[in-house]
């Protein structure tokens, strides 16, 4: 009798159908697009202003800043620099800083000589960007060092495959600006001979 219960409580182990795996073919990489609407500014002296377009209007000021903001729009990079000559760091800063994290003077405006170039100092895919990134994805966010500079910034590589140590070229958003940073990113570089 409890043959017969532990035949009754064991089922039949069915096999299951493993479906095989489809290779994923790899996309053609497009350039990168901007989604978003571009900015409106409101003023700019004496700092620059502007309406970013939400379901709500955020008015946001640049304050100190702008002259970053102003110069991408005229397709400069701009940086700041400390004046103090006792100031242990005496490298340009980008993102700009309104004082010197060191010793607390305010800081100084710098044009980068065109053609700003760099090499990406590392780099990372963004397949998912955050609210406000109003980029096409996947997209190549680099992070750039540029000689000079006390920071490494970040940006987005606008075209190709990124790789450590990669020479890149800062292009603009010249016409319809978005008044963002999104106005400057990377190309690649080659040098002509």
């Amino acid at each position: 009798m409890a043959k017969k219960i532990a035949a009754a409580k064991k089922k039949p182990q069915v096999k299951k159908r493993v479906q095989p795996k489809k290779k994923a073919k790899a996309k053609k990489r497009e350039e990168i697009k901007f989604l978003g609407r571009t900015t409106k500014i409101r003023q700019t002296k004496p700092a620059t202003v502007i309406e970013w377009p939400r379901s709500i209007t955020h008015v946001h000021t640049y304050g100190m800043l702008s002259p970053f903001f102003e110069g991408l729009s005229k397709g400069e990079l701009r940086a700041t620099l400390c004046p103090n000559r006792d100031c242990p760091e005496n490298r340009l800063w980008i993102p700009p800083r309104a004082h010197c994290p060191d010793c607390y003077t305010e800081m100084v405006w710098k044009t980068l000589p065109n053609p700003v170039l760099g090499k990406i100092y590392t780099f990372t895919e963004v397949v998912y960007a955050g609210t406000g990134i109003e980029l096409s994805t996947p997209y190549w966010q680099v992070d750039v060092e540029i000689p000079g500079l006390a920071t490494i910034p970040k940006s987005y590589l606008l075209h190709g495959k990124p790789y450590i140590g990669m020479k890149v070229k800062a292009e603009f958003r010249t016409k319809n600006p978005t008044n963002t940073v999104l106005d400057y990113y990377w190309v690649p570089y080659e040098e002509q001979i």
